[in-house]
């Protein structure tokens, strides 16, 4: 594991739908819910709740639950274009970005979370656990966007699931 590169990672997926589509289910309440989160709150950059089906801007907010998992992450809108690439921080200050391409008929999500630290604990918690979530949450994206099914064990049926 001396070669594993500990400090950042990439993630990669194509999902059959148009890039709008997919730059709202990053970017709002009610389409980030329907993949990756138990609930999600965003707010503009003054503060200010938005509507379930407005898209959150550089300079804002947000405070993400998940099913089965008690903590909560809060953390802001670094770049939000309105159209292909997101940035904001996650598991503290770690920025992670998201980047849409447009392939034929596919969107390409590419996801980069860098700037980790490299303590012991981060190595665990966030090089390798961030990887797996997003990992999951990814393929998710891409079976709720393609055919609705959603994969996430919303019951906590199975203990330290992927998703959990």
């Amino acid at each position: 594991m001396d070669d594993l590169y500990w400090s950042s990672f990439t993630r990669r997926i194509a999902v059959r739908a148009p890039i709008a589509t997919i730059y709202k289910a990053w970017t709002c309440k009610q389409e980030i819910e329907r993949w990756f989160l138990s609930s999600a709150d965003f707010a503009d950059d003054k503060g200010r709740a938005l509507a379930t089906d407005e898209s959150v801007g550089a300079g804002g907010t947000y405070g993400w639950r998940w099913f089965n998992f008690d903590d909560q992450e809060h953390g802001r809108i670094l770049k939000a274009n309105g159209t292909d690439h997101l940035q904001f921080t996650f598991a503290g200050e770690c920025p992670v970005d998201v980047q849409l391409s447009q392939i034929g008929k596919d969107v390409v999500v590419e996801l980069t979370q860098s700037k980790i630290p490299t303590d012991d604990a981060s190595k665990k918690g966030i090089r390798l656990g961030c990887d797996q979530g997003w990992s999951f949450f990814l393929v998710n994206l891409k079976s709720v966007y393609e055919g609705g099914l959603d994969l996430r064990d919303k019951e906590g049926v199975v203990k330290a699931a992927v998703n959990s």
